[in-house]
């Protein structure tokens, strides 16, 4: 089921659900888009046209963040579980184990993007990687690294590349790619590489893994996640607003 929540269409759907709908667009080579929704991408959305018509134009928009599973279900709506990106990743690149399917890496440094492949294969032996490219590239070599990843016959790629660079990437490339299942990740390749740990799982659960990214990143992200919650917390008023008043808030 797919809905809209606060200007950006978002689908209701398990994790399962989600990792099938990879694996068929592998099975099927029907081009398939996945991007996941937090609350900093839904707050930027609403200002940045590149990154709203990269959600519009996604094929799934995942729940990540549980700021948004809270700003759901205030809305009305039963989301029972979300769909965090790395667990995502992490699931599709073990069924590809599984189903002999070849995953590209596309992002972070050069030894980065090798150790969090490396660990991979630790993890899934059978897997076969397509190919490893840093995100570290001017735009006169994006030409070259279209054609790398389409020589590589890769039937999924993992993009973690910065907003809004990804975005305008795939704007521009998407159709070019010749890949049947396209996944932004962020910062996941340095999770997996051991360069970043997530938060713990309680704080997880309890949404204050934004906290955490504050621990371990205080100059980078403590303004970042002031503004963006701020303005969360805005609109979540104005959706509660619209509810008690009967209003429709979802399309």
């Amino acid at each position: 089921m797919r809905v809209h929540f606060l200007g950006v269409p978002i689908d209701i759907l398990t994790m399962a659900e989600t990792a099938d709908c990879a694996i068929k667009a592998m099975r099927t080579r029907e081009r398939t888009q996945h991007v996941a929704i937090n609350v900093a991408k839904i707050v930027k959305a609403r200002s940045d046209k590149t990154l709203q018509n990269d959600l519009m134009g996604s094929d799934i928009v995942s729940v990540d963040g549980m700021g948004i599973v809270l700003g759901l279900r205030l809305a009305g709506v039963k989301i029972r579980e979300r769909v965090t990106g790395i667990d995502l990743m992490e699931r599709v690149l073990g069924l590809c184990a599984v189903e002999g399917f070849r995953p590209f890496f596309l992002g972070a440094t050069a030894r980065v993007v090798q150790i969090a492949a490396d660990n991979v294969r630790q993890r899934f032996p059978e897997l076969q990687f397509a190919g490893l490219q840093d995100g570290y590239f001017s735009l006169e070599q994006e030409s070259d690294i279209v054609k790398l990843i389409c020589a590589s016959g890769a039937d999924c790629l993992f993009i973690g590349i910065p907003t809004p660079h990804k975005e305008r990437f795939l704007n521009k490339y998407r159709d070019d790619l010749k890949v049947p299942f396209i996944m932004g990740v962020g910062g996941s390749f340095d999770v997996i590489a051991g360069k970043v740990t997530r938060a713990p799982m309680w704080m997880q659960t309890s949404g204050l893994e934004w906290l955490y990214r504050i621990y371990q990143e205080p100059s980078r992200m403590w303004w970042r996640y002031l503004s963006t919650n701020t303005i969360y917390l805005g609109l979540l008023l104005r959706v509660l607003f619209q509810r008690t008043a009967g209003r429709s808030i979802l399309g």
